[in-house]
């Protein structure tokens, strides 16, 4: 066994149990991965200077093959159902040991990072990969050691990460080949049978969604967040679809991440040291941070190219439209470093309301905020997924449920008491329809929803009077500069009065259905906060 590379003093992989690989490559630069990539056949330079790759049979994260190992420790704190499904101590250690026996007489990567910007909560992680670009997105994505961090590393964390090694469920107790199995208790996580590198992403993310509310008392939020230029920080959470990365990509406020943060009594911090950023219909003009950092050590994902030129054409979706990019955050020109923010002083839960019901913005009380945050509301219009035909309500826990290891009323508890502590403003932020539901009423100007975030953190909607929706008894302003009054209230925007009073019934009925399923869990304030149902005169 050789292995070459930037490492700690007497690391090795033997200790990972991989003493029979036939190569291990430590920490390479970018640019040696890049290479070895290319000459391996597994990608290609984009006109542009980007490495593009195919992550094979899947494109996208698989929820069902997601799994938390049941012991001691996690029996009686994991939220058990489809979102954690159970996986057995011994069959872990059976297929642990299967995943080893796989690496032998392999070339492996490997790759010490770590997560979380604040010093007082760094997580030190080593990711060992099958092939050089997973390694390159892990480099990506993570935050970096410095050299001489390396040298004394000790990871808290193992990922292993075999995009070739194929589960057989009747041997190791999967549902099907590809899985991803997290173990708090030995600190490992197991990634098989798929190259989607967004799994790799999203285990740690699950990991912190555990350790650090449930240990820590820190909430870990599925979000965006920035600072303005007097360090006043906000927070936006959303569902896909209603513009939390471009709502939070400021040219006058510096950013701290677009995707994943914890919420300390300190203040806020970003877990990642990267972006993994959708490419579909990507333009410089629609989003110009995200195009210009799509240059030399950045990773593509599935995309494709116009004929006979090394192009990527970001409309074509032939192979997926979810089609990806991954590059290190200093590749964005005002993010902050370190990625760590004041005690945030609005919040903004985005949602695209294609119903026409919500108000484009709401002030909401504590428990309003624990409610939404539960909830988690947005709505798919026509041509946002296949067979979607006419508006679809979409509901997601705390905005990022498939990586809750935790019931969702945990997260929004420690929301609510942060929220009291901290006299932080929370508004509710439809993205989507006013004067009528899709195909009725228009979708709210872009200029308009920025004129409201901008009267939200300058406190201009502090000194303004404020008016109450049926139905969902929400606080909305009846002015804001550069906003028309009219669309303001919903209703006065309708039309047909009595219409606008029978599609808030049914969404608010469909807020209270989902609910159902986490009312039993959720305290009296929060229960309190839902919508009322009865027809209102």
């Amino acid at each position: 066994m050789n292995e070459i590379g930037i490492k700690a003093e007497n690391a090795s992989v033997s200790q990972l149990g991989l003493s029979n690989v036939e190569m291990a490559y430590w920490n390479l630069h970018p640019s040696e991965l890049i290479e070895e990539t290319i000459v391996r056949g597994e990608g290609f330079l984009t006109d542009v200077g980007a490495l593009a790759i195919d992550t094979g049979e899947f494109t996208g994260r698989s929820p069902k093959d997601k799994y938390v190992v049941y012991d001691d420790n996690t029996k009686d704190s994991v939220w058990w159902g489809d979102v954690n499904n159970r996986f057995e101590s011994q069959q872990f250690d059976a297929l642990h040991n299967r995943m080893l026996a796989y690496y032998g007489q392999k070339e492996i990567w490997v790759r010490d990072s770590y997560v979380c910007a604040d010093p007082t909560y760094r997580m030190n992680i080593r990711v060992v990969t099958e092939t050089p670009w997973s390694s390159l997105f892990a480099h990506n994505l993570f935050l970096r050691p410095t050299a001489e961090e390396i040298k004394t590393f000790k990871p808290e964390w193992v990922i292993l990460n075999a995009p070739g090694f194929k589960s057989d469920p009747k041997i190791d107790g999967t549902r099907q080949h590809n899985f991803c199995i997290i173990n708090f208790t030995k600190k490992v996580i197991l990634i098989g049978g798929t190259g989607y590198t967004g799994e790799i992403k999203k285990s740690i993310f699950s990991v912190l969604n555990y350790i650090l509310p449930h240990q820590k008392k820190v909430l870990s939020m599925h979000c965006s967040a920035n600072i303005g230029k007097d360090g006043d920080t906000a927070i936006f959470f959303g569902l896909s679809g209603t513009g939390k990365t471009t709502l939070s990509a400021d040219p006058l406020r510096k950013l701290i991440g677009d995707d994943e943060h914890g919420w300390s009594d300190k203040g806020v911090f970003n877990f990642e040291g990267g972006c993994y950023a959708k490419c579909v219909d990507l333009t410089a003009e629609k989003e110009p941070q995200i195009f210009s950092a799509i240059k030399f050590g950045s990773l593509l994902e599935n995309i494709a190219c116009y004929p006979e030129t090394a192009t990527v054409d970001y409309a074509n979706i032939d192979r997926t439209e979810n089609t990806r990019v991954s590059y290190p955050a200093y590749y964005i020109d005002n993010a902050v470093t370190p990625a760590i923010g004041d005690i945030p002083k609005n919040i903004f839960f985005l949602t695209c309301d294609a119903f026409g019901v919500l108000p484009p913005i709401s002030k909401l009380t504590p428990g309003q905020a624990m409610y939404n945050f539960i909830s988690g509301y947005t709505a798919k219009v026509a041509g946002t997924e296949m067979g979607i035909t006419e508006p679809t309500t979409t509901f997601s826990a705390c905005f990022g449920k498939a990586f809750l290891p935790l019931h969702p009323t945990k997260y929004a508890e420690l929301l609510g008491e942060k929220l009291k502590k901290n006299k932080v403003n929370v508004w509710l932020l439809n993205t989507g329809w006013v004067g009528g539901a899709y195909g009725v009423g228009n979708r709210i100007k872009l200029s308009y929803t920025r004129s409201l975030i901008t009267a939200a953190l300058t406190g201009e909607l502090d000194k303004v009077e404020y008016g109450t929706t049926p139905f969902f008894k929400l606080a909305f302003p009846k002015s804001c500069p550069g906003v028309p009054t009219e669309i303001l209230e919903p209703i006065n925007a309708w039309k047909d009065k009595a219409a606008y009073k029978k599609v808030a019934q049914n969404l608010a009925v469909s807020f209270v259905k989902n609910f159902e399923q986490y009312a039993s869990a959720a305290n009296e304030e929060i229960l309190s906060a839902a919508p009322a149902i009865a027809v209102e005169a």
